[in-house]
């Protein structure tokens, strides 16, 4: 049997798998549809309930050619029906017609499944530039 920890790293890759592909079907898979999700982008207000957060993706998918991670430094924690991730997400992406690596920190937070369903879903992510 998988445990928690693995179970919220394993949702975390799926994020990323989402994000990388540009794929909001994907990204529709991942997040939990509630009015308690809530996203920061780099420089980006809070973005809060699952429609406006789609419609972000959505928007970014739209401008991006490519996206490709590199995550490092990964620290999982669970506590119960909520788990989270901090990472670097090292990024090349080609955005609007421009190419750049940046860095990015961020803390993804995952629920368990209500009703039954043991699948983790993201509640929250918030990213913010890396300063090195």
């Amino acid at each position: 049997m998988q445990s928690d920890t693995d179970a919220v790293k394993e949702a975390n890759q799926r994020f990323y798998q989402a994000f990388g592909a540009l794929d909001i079907g994907a990204m529709d898979e991942v997040w939990e549809d509630s009015q308690a999700a809530m996203c920061i982008h780099p420089g980006w207000q809070p973005i809060v309930g699952w429609e406006p957060i789609r419609d972000s993706w959505q928007g970014i998918f739209d401008n991006t050619t490519l996206m490709h991670f590199n995550i490092q430094y990964v620290n999982v924690a669970v506590a119960g029906d909520t788990g989270w991730v901090t990472c670097v997400e090292n990024i090349s992406s080609v955005l609007q017609g421009r190419a750049s690596n940046f860095g990015v920190l961020a803390t993804n937070i995952f629920v368990r499944g209500s009703g039954g369903s043991s699948e983790w879903r993201m509640i929250a992510h918030h990213a913010s530039p890396s300063l090195t």
